[in-house]
């Protein structure tokens, strides 16, 4: 009975909910990623020799190992819980504040339908010019407050499938993580509202340019400028809200800004030609409606935040992995990890020093 008990394996250590280390896995491949988490690169573009097709294949299976489409799945729903509070909210204060400028805040959602699908995107405005109708004083303060809960809500499960695919623990008081999501809500929010109006100012002052200049060739070349310009600064600021969410969400003890990261690139180039794709998918076969009834606005809705906080993980997922081979190459060079250590999730190092036999 003895022998019986000592042959069994031991039982997994319980571990604390947001501590997504796996040290307990295998120690080595942890001693990896907290060398990324207290010292990250300065340039992710950098490899240093680390193999371009090794971290592309570890991306792909740490993509499924972490569970980033549940994960997604999970922010979808978190933005789609935010949206129409914020949507009441941000009518209210339309009403209220600027009642003879409500047609400025409309025309600033009318850039959404870009990438919105054209369905889910009445259900925005429809929703938008319901809530404006009954603007009052009270829902400017409930508005405001369930949005930024809501949204922070969402920021939080961010925080959460980044600390997993950076193998952290999140060691952040709540007020602290919570306090942190909330603002870093504020800032993604001014973000995407100036990017808005970005893109209405540009037509305005392409139009007011093309109008006022008398030679057709300068004023197309004009008008032309102004919109590339105004394109150029979008991206910026796509770009600027993706860097924000990479440098605050994760709990790693030093952080580096990266105004442009290969995860940020392929994130931001993926949600656009993913939207877009969705869109037209949707033109040519949209059985939603058809399936799902006057639910199929919500529905696609749900689809394109779950799409949109795919590819934002997505891009996470690459820029650690790009640290995380990079780190495990210097350790080896320094001799601080032996030379058969990987995180590569199809070849633990706990796989091959289990199967030898006792000294």
């Amino acid at each position: 009975m003895a022998q019986t008990t000592a042959s069994m394996p031991p039982a997994p250590l319980k571990r604390e909910r947001g501590d997504h280390r796996i040290g307990h896995q295998d120690p080595l491949a942890q001693r990896v990623w907290d060398h990324v988490s207290h010292s990250p690169l300065q340039s992710l573009w950098n490899f240093q020799g680390a193999p371009p097709w090794t971290i592309l294949k570890r991306t792909a299976k740490s993509f499924i190992d972490d569970d980033l489409l549940s994960r997604a799945a999970e922010l979808g729903f978190y933005f789609l819980f935010a949206l129409f509070p914020l949507l009441i909210c941000g009518s209210a204060i339309a009403g209220l504040a600027l009642r003879g400028s409500v047609g400025v805040y409309e025309k600033l959602l009318n850039y959404l339908a870009m990438v919105v699908p054209a369905s889910a995107y009445d259900l925005v405005i429809n929703t938008f010019n319901q809530t404006t109708a009954a603007a009052t004083s009270g829902k400017i303060t409930l508005g405001l407050v369930a949005s930024l809960w809501s949204a922070s809500v969402g920021f939080a499960a961010i925080q959460d499938t980044l600390n997993l695919v950076y193998k952290v623990k999140e060691t952040r008081p709540y007020w602290k993580a919570r306090g942190s999501a909330i603002l870093v809500t504020i800032l993604l929010a001014i973000v995407v509202t100036i990017n808005l109006a970005d893109l209405l100012g540009g037509d305005i002052f392409a139009r007011y340019a093309y109008d006022h200049i008398s030679q057709v060739a300068f004023a197309g070349m004009a008008s032309m400028g102004i919109h590339i310009l105004t394109w150029i600064i979008a991206c910026g600021l796509l770009m600027l809200s993706f860097s924000i969410i990479y440098y605050y969400a994760p709990a790693l003890k030093t952080k580096c800004w990266h105004w442009l990261t290969p995860g940020a690139a392929i994130g931001i180039i993926t949600w656009l030609l993913a939207s877009i794709g969705f869109r037209v998918y949707l033109h040519f076969f949209n059985t939603y409606s058809v399936t799902y009834g006057s639910l199929g606005a919500v529905i696609i809705l749900l689809m394109w935040f779950y799409i949109s906080g795919l590819t934002l993980l997505a891009g996470a997922e690459i820029n650690s992995e790009i640290q995380a081979a990079v780190a495990e190459k210097k350790l080896k060079e320094a001799g601080q990890l032996p030379p058969q250590a990987t995180t590569d999730p199809e070849h633990p190092v706990q796989a091959e020093t289990s199967a030898r036999p006792a000294a």
